[in-house]
């Protein structure tokens, strides 16, 4: 299963090889848990001028997830990512494995949308 194999839809350009979400102070941990453990996806350093910041950097295909600390943080709820992933079936699986919920809010089309650990709704499909 590869996520992120070319890019983003939804709220994001199609193609944009970086996408960002905000997490809470001190969030680190479960976020890891949830992404890495989780969904599978690769941490990856930050990028040199960010090494000081908090946050996370992810690596799923050829996309880059960013996980900005806000201390503000409210989670995206109505503007989400949309992640290409190349097989839906093997990802709801892995999702139900670990006990994530996820809802098909269009049946009939090769999408699914979930929340992360931390209340961000995300949104998974397929090219059509």
């Amino acid at each position: 299963m590869t996520i992120g194999r070319r890019g983003t839809l939804g709220r994001m350009t199609f193609g944009l090889h970086h996408v960002q979400l905000a997490i809470e102070p001190g969030s680190e941990d479960r976020c890891r848990a949830f992404y890495v453990g989780v969904l599978g996806l690769t941490e990856i350093p930050k990028p040199p001028a960010l090494a000081g910041r908090g946050g996370l950097w992810l690596r799923a295909g050829g996309l880059e997830l960013h996980l900005g600390v806000e201390p503000d943080f409210r989670p995206a709820r109505k503007a989400h990512p949309g992640i290409l992933v190349d097989d839906l079936d093997a990802l709801a699986a892995r999702l139900a494995d670990h006990g994530v919920e996820w809802d098909d809010g269009f049946p009939g089309h090769r999408r699914f949308y979930t929340h992360d650990c931390l209340g961000n709704r995300l949104e998974f499909l397929t090219p059509e």
